[in-house]
């Protein structure tokens, strides 16, 4: 049985050690402590923990006058508030001024289902991403979560992370490391097509390496982890291996990994590309696994889209 966890649980997880070996990390929550799993940190460390109530902007606020005192400040809501009502809080109070809020927004792609299109955070790495001085993370377990959180907690300056709501399958072990701006070979099964995923799309591209292999199809899957900066190198020499890349992610196929590996091909090394994601469109309330399947992020499509690039390049 696969062994399934929510990144936002890991991230809940990673935020709780983080925050027992260093003193200088504090919470600002926007009325989310339950849902965003800060409930843990908050439980050891109350007097460590900010909570704006639904106030985002002023939420982004708090955690920028506690970085200008020296804390590591994690600011804590879902994908479309923290994004788009908090935008120029985040633009202006710190990624301008290069402060230390680590900014880790849930409900991030599908995983808002059934909360419809307002809780559905389809744009929110296309946003991130175009701001400058911003990392943009996307772990694609809870373990990898988990560990993303003192990478990031590491890391000087502003970071975006998204994290999901729904149990989801695990393909990190604990053993595993997660560096920042790494991209990770997870199966390397030819060299006829290389299929990127980001975050929650990973074991579907897994998945779809497996349908590809088994009508002869060689594929490598990488894991795209860190969207900005991307890995520029990694994703040439993959580009290079194989003549053919295909991306998969849960969000709008505009401004995500898609648009980011495709910015890199362009410019340094062009080849066939496509990409899988959410249509330029705004989603319906269902299901986690239903809204996938409908808006075509599955092994299935992604194996249709790889067996198209492998024999498009050979034309």
């Amino acid at each position: 049985m696969t062994l399934r966890m929510s990144t936002r649980e890991g991230f809940g997880q990673g935020l709780l050690a983080v925050g027992r070996e260093r003193s200088d990390v504090v919470v600002v929550a926007a009325d989310t402590g339950k849902s965003m799993k800060t409930n843990y940190f908050a439980a050891e460390f109350p007097d460590r923990v900010f909570d704006t109530g639904i106030a985002e902007q002023d939420m982004v606020l708090v955690a920028a006058g506690l970085a200008t005192t020296g804390k590591v400040a994690f600011a804590t809501t879902y994908a479309t508030l923290a994004t788009l009502r908090a935008c120029e809080q985040i633009r202006s109070f710190v990624a301008y001024p290069r402060l230390n809020v680590k900014v880790v927004a849930g409900m991030s792609g599908l995983t808002g289902d059934l909360e419809g299109v307002t809780h559905q955070g389809i744009e929110d790495v296309g946003v991130m991403r175009s701001i400058p001085n911003m990392t943009v993370v996307c772990p694609a377990d809870g373990i990898a979560a988990k560990k993303a959180v003192k990478a990031i907690a590491d890391h000087p300056g502003p970071v975006y992370m998204r994290v999901g709501r729904n149990d989801t399958p695990v393909v990190y072990t604990e053993e595993m490391e997660f560096r920042l701006g790494e991209v990770v070979v997870h199966r390397d099964g030819g060299d006829d097509v290389a299929i990127l995923a980001s975050g929650l799309a990973l074991p579907i591209a897994l998945e779809a390496e497996k349908l590809l292999a088994e009508e002869g199809v060689k594929a490598k899957v990488a894991e795209v982890h860190t969207l900005k900066p991307i890995n520029t190198e990694a994703v040439v020499e993959l580009a290079r291996a194989t003549g053919a890349i295909v991306t998969v992610e849960d969000h709008n196929v505009i401004g995500g990994l898609g648009s980011a590996v495709a910015e890199v091909l362009g410019e340094h090394y062009p080849c066939r590309l496509k990409r899988v994601g959410i249509p330029d469109c705004f989603t319906e309330s269902a299901p986690y696994e239903e809204l996938l399947e409908a808006y075509g992020i599955s092994a299935a499509a992604v194996s249709r889209a790889a067996k198209e690039v492998a024999q498009e390049k050979r034309r």
